[in-house]
């Protein structure tokens, strides 16, 4: 077994991590080994100059700041496991750095455009069902993943708390409002789920499946009169901003979130100055120019 292999297991078995993460990193170092290889070299005795060229390929190839930064980031994590374990002397990745990437700022539907997209008609074919997972989304700001896993039992109506198994393994408590019980109760009502059932069943009654949701968050949105590009993180990013445009508590919107680092956080406060630009073009008197005709 070679040693990207190796660290594959370990990030696997030891970390934990999902098979979609895992893939990322496949990918990243099956690139590097490739390019290795091409190099007449393996990856393993790579110098920090040779990454540098690697990088600088990669660049020169067509990819994209942010792909370039993940690159170096699963070659930091793989050679500082290889030092750790004593299979090299330095790790060449130490001070490496990719192309800066643009900061893009989050789409999110504003919350006219929320309420009209949640409030479903439940006598449609899987209304019930339909409703309860959008309102769930909006209500509690989860992962497409989180939302995916989740039983019945994660989920308590007495104190309007569910049960998250978040990035990393990490729990964390979550509330849902007064609209998602009650969408959330008539949908168990009316498909009797038992506690260690998944509260959105697939076909086959296992989970349902991401992609699944993807495709039908789209249909909704579509059926409900929203044009955009609506899609389950979207709705997140929706709950994120406007609970931070109302409270202004960035770290209580970390913990809601489940981010480890208040930086990934910190985002959402960027729309909420953007919000604010547009309130203070639109209202004060001297936001905007003159119409040339008018000037004097």
């Amino acid at each position: 077994m070679s040693t990207a292999q190796d660290f594959l297991s370990h990030l696997q078995v030891e970390r934990r991590m999902s098979a979609h993460t895992l893939d990322a990193y496949r990918r990243d170092l099956d690139a590097l080994a490739a390019w290795a290889e091409g190099q007449g070299a393996v990856i393993d005795t790579l110098d920090s100059a040779q990454l540098r060229q690697f990088i600088a390929a990669e660049h020169r190839r067509g990819l994209s700041p942010t792909s370039l930064q993940r690159r170096l980031s699963a070659c930091r994590s793989f050679y500082a496991w290889l030092l750790k374990h004593h299979r090299i002397e330095a790790n060449p990745a130490t001070g490496l750095k990719a192309p800066k990437a643009p900061r893009k700022l989050p789409q999110v539907l504003d919350a006219d455009e929320a309420v009209q997209l949640v409030e479903l008609p439940t006598d449609a074919p899987l209304g019930l069902r339909d409703r309860a997972l959008l309102e769930l989304f909006y209500s509690s700001g989860l992962r497409l993943s989180e939302l995916c896993a989740l039983i019945w039992r994660d989920l308590d109506f007495d104190t309007g708390l569910v049960n998250v198994l978040g990035k990393g393994n990490r729990e964390r408590r979550v509330p849902f409002g007064s609209h998602a019980r009650t969408a959330l109760q008539g949908w168990r009502a009316d498909s009797g789920g038992a506690a260690t059932a998944p509260v959105f069943p697939g076909r086959k009654g296992g989970p349902i499946t991401q992609r699944a949701v993807q495709i039908r968050i789209r249909q909704l949105a579509q059926r409900q009169g929203l044009f955009k590009h609506v899609h389950p993180h979207m709705l997140r990013h929706s709950f994120a901003s406007h609970i931070l445009e109302s409270s202004g508590d960035l770290r209580g919107v970390q913990e809601l979130l489940g981010h480890a680092d208040i930086a990934t956080t910190q985002i959402y406060t960027h729309l909420d100055f953007q919000h604010l630009a547009k309130v203070y073009d639109a209202a004060h008197p001297r936001a905007k120019r003159r119409k040339s005709g008018n000037e004097s």
